[in-house]
Order: structure tokens, then C-alpha cells, then sequence
């Protein structure tokens, strides 16, 4: 499996899994329903496990732009590699938010309410204000990088070493988002993650959802810029106190 392969495989399943217990929480007639928010942010903990064990070995499972991007600046990936990774994190994001409609979809027709169908695919805040939610964002993420960073040690020991999450072994990293999920996702849904906002914002739009909801387009650059501001100031104050 090659690097590219492994972040389009791994972001997928983080998606599918991630917004599967949203789907599986929020949407009406599922066993899940109103299981409520301890459940959300254990599943998208979760969601991180699995795809950190399947694509860790081959790609070190970014599965994420801001954990890509930030590992760029800690000097642990060639600036060459970013663009190869990130365009396979948004193709899995896409694919992994398209199975969960398709897995889901009988129980989208079956809630009204058009906010919380759209809520399966991306992120909005619980009060909309625009400094305070990419505020949200950017802390949430400079939480996990500046973690990560100090898990991997930011350094390539020889050439062969594959640097990221997968190099922590997946147990840690679950914790971790499982903490920031718990303690700072209530104001904006935690995207923590480009890919994992802005790829399923893309289907939202584009996929034939019954009475569904405008995918807030206007919102829609909190999520992605945030946590790229997140993680680069975490990769810096990383550089800044080695």
C-alpha cells in the first residue's frame, strides 16, 4: 500500500466511522438516537484508533492536512509530500461521508429537521461568532499538534522512518482526541481537521439529500483555516523550545 493509498483508506474509515456516530446518534429511528454527546466524542475517538492502526504502517497517518502541514513545519515530512497528502485526505473524507449517506440514507428520510442532517456531514458552532469559533478551532488543534509533535519528537532518524501518528501507536492518540472532544468541542463540534470538515461539506452540496439544509458556505472557512493556524503555531512554539 502506498502512502497516497493508506491517508485515502484511513481518512475514509475515520469519516465513516466518525460520521456514522453522528448519523447514528443525531438521525431519528436509529438504536443510537439521543444517546447524546458522551457517545459522539467516544466514537469519533474511536474513529481516529482505527484509522491510525490501518494506515499508520504505510503512510504514518496524518489523515488529517493540519497534522500534515504542521509536521512540515517541524521538519519531519519534505514540503514535496504535502500536496500528495492532502489531496488524498480530502478524496477520503468525500468517500467516507458518501457511505455513511448511503448506509444512512433511509434514516435521513425519515428526520425532518434539515440542520441535523447536515450535522452527519460537517461542523457548525453552538453560538456563531466568528472570532470565538475559529478561536475554538485553532486552540482545539494546537492541542493536538502540539501533543503530537512532542509524541514523535518531531525528527527523522534515517530515511526510512515514516513520521506521524502511526508512529505513536494509535492507543495515545484516541486519548487524546477523545480529551479534546470532551473538554473543547462544545462550541464549534471540534473539526480539528480540514479534511474532515470541508470534504463532507463538498457531498453535503453536492449529494441528493431530501429537504436538506444550505451546507453554510459563509462558516465554512473556520474549520479549515483554523486548525491549519492551530497547528502551525504548535509546530513553531515546538521549533521555538527545542
Amino acid at each position: 500500500m502506498t502512502p497516497f493509498i493508506a491517508e485515502i483508506i484511513g481518512t475514509a474509515i475515520l469519516i465513516l466511522l466518525g460520521g456514522g456516530v453522528v448519523a447514528n446518534v443525531a438521525l431519528n429511528k436509529t438504536f443510537g438516537h439521543s444517546s447524546g454527546w458522551i457517545v459522539i466524542t467516544t466514537g469519533w475517538a474511536l474513529a481516529v484508533y482505527v484509522a491510525v492502526v490501518i494506515s499508520g504502517p504505510y503512510s504514518g497517518a496524518h489523515i488529517n492536512p493540519a497534522v500534515t502541514i504542521s509536521l512540515a513545519i517541524a521538519g519531519s515530512l519534505p514540503w514535496a509530500d504535502v500536496p500528495m497528502y492532502i489531496v488524498a485526505q480530502m478524496l477520503g473524507a468525500m468517500i467516507g461521508s458518501t457511505t455513511v449517506w448511503v448506509m444512512y440514507k433511509k434514516h435521513f428520510e425519515v428526520t425532518e429537521d434539515a440542520e441535523t442532517k447536515k450535522a452527519v456531514f460537517c461542523t457548525a458552532p453552538a453560538i456563531k461568532h466568528t472570532f470565538s469559533n475559529f478561536f475554538s478551532e485553532a486552540v482545539g488543534t494546537f492541542v493536538l499538534l502540539f501533543t503530537i509533535l512532542y509524541f514523535t519528537d518531531a525528527t527523522i532518524n534515517d530515511t526510512e522512518t515514516v513520521v506521524g501518528l502511526g508512529s505513536l501507536g494509535a492507543l495515545p492518540v484516541t486519548f487524546l482526541v477523545w480529551a479534546i472532544g470532551l473538554s473543547l468541542g462544545g462550541t464549534t463540534g471540534y473539526a480539528i481537521n480540514p479534511a474532515r470538515d470541508l470534504g463532507p461539506r463538498i457531498m453535503h452540496a453536492i449529494l441528493p439529500i431530501k429537504n436538506k439544509a444550505p451546507s453554510d458556505w459563509s462558516y465554512a472557512w473556520i474549520p479549515v483555516i483554523g486548525p491549519l493556524v492551530g497547528g502551525a503555531l504548535a509546530a513553531a512554539l515546538m521549533l521555538f523550545l527545542s
